[in-house]
């Protein structure tokens, strides 16, 4: 570079930068190329990296493929509950672990030590025990106090059973026995029955004098025959037996089961004819006379038999085995 003067500065072509020698002294410089602006995902996408994968990977469903895909969570995990349960794991976990408890508790000192048993008159204790289904030593609080108390009721001579735990150790039982109202006669077997017809196992013996029920579902029936008798207490206290007919009404024997007086009921209201019956013997002492037989199955009629011969088809020899003699009339009559 040259001075030339303090007002004027000329630069040569060697003066330049990056000009080598032998190169056209005014080459013209090629044009800068604009820069272009790199196109990346970052820059299209929004500001905030969290918010660019929220938005890249959110799935907009309909409410019925919402609806659809809890369904199959809830299915998945039924599925798998139930293959749990049928396999018996949570079975045994459960009971593995309220066996160790029950066993904890036991050796705290809540074990059963003792058993009481109150209103047994008839009903043998091995039953009760063996219903009861406890015994001496085991955890007084692992027994199912109302299972124990329906197999106690199932028991054909009990009505009704109470179970009381009384801590630390001692059961307390209360029952109340099936009270045998009438003796049932059936195909020649004396059974003892209730009032709700329910039989009571047992023997007979200390209950012969019980009114005497004969036939087909006579033991079902007796509570309505003895409400039926009750409402006559003086005329009731003479009936030794009543005979179902057909399973349809009944056939009564006054003062003796085997000589006796014989009284038809009808099937359709037997309560208005006993009332009758009542108030004839009140008035008339009808059923005081020598008749074997009154019929009173026409509301508006009497039919008597004179004397006291027993009916033919009464004529049955007493069994063996059985304690009372056979009732007379087994329903040939209808």
């Amino acid at each position: 570079m040259r001075r030339m003067s303090a007002a004027d500065i000329v630069i040569t072509p060697e003066d330049r930068p990056g000009v080598r020698s032998g190169e056209p002294p005014h080459a013209p410089k090629p044009p800068k190329q604009p820069k272009q602006p790199r196109a990346t995902a970052q820059a299209a996408a929004p500001r905030g990296r969290g918010r660019r994968r929220a938005q890249r990977y959110r799935l907009d469903l309909s409410p019925v493929q919402k609806f659809a895909a809890i369904g199959v969570a809830v299915t998945a995990l039924f599925v798998g509950g139930a293959s749990l349960w049928q396999s018996g794991v949570l079975q045994r976990a459960w009971r593995d672990t309220g066996d160790s408890v029950l066993h904890l508790t036991a050796l705290a000192g809540f074990r059963t030590t003792e058993i009481t048993v109150a209103g047994r008159r008839r009903i043998p204790t091995d039953q009760i025990v063996s219903a009861l289904g406890a015994r001496h030593g085991d955890p007084i609080l692992g027994l199912d106090i109302a299972a124990a108390r329906d197999r106690l009721e199932a028991l054909p001579g009990i009505r009704a059973a109470v179970i009381e735990r009384r801590l630390p150790g001692s059961l307390h039982l209360v029952i109340v026995e099936r009270e045998p109202v009438a003796l049932w006669q059936y195909e020649g077997v004396y059974t003892l029955v209730d009032r709700d017809g329910k039989v009571i196992p047992g023997s007979i013996e200390g209950f012969e004098d019980l009114p005497l029920v004969v036939g087909e579902g006579a033991g079902a029936r007796a509570d309505e025959l003895l409400t039926m008798l009750s409402s006559e207490p003086d005329l009731a206290a003479r009936v030794k037996a009543a005979t179902r007919v057909g399973n349809r009404r009944w056939n009564l024997t006054l003062d003796d089961i085997r000589t006796g007086l014989e009284v038809r009921l009808p099937e359709i209201e037997p309560e208005v004819a006993w009332t009758r019956l009542a108030e004839l013997e009140r008035s008339k002492g009808l059923a005081s006379r020598p008749l074997a037989m009154i019929d009173m199955r026409v509301p508006d009629r009497l039919v008597l038999r004179p004397g006291r011969d027993l009916p033919q088809s009464a004529e049955r020899p007493p069994q063996a085995s059985s304690p009372l003699p056979p009732a007379p009339g087994l329903g040939k009559e209808d």
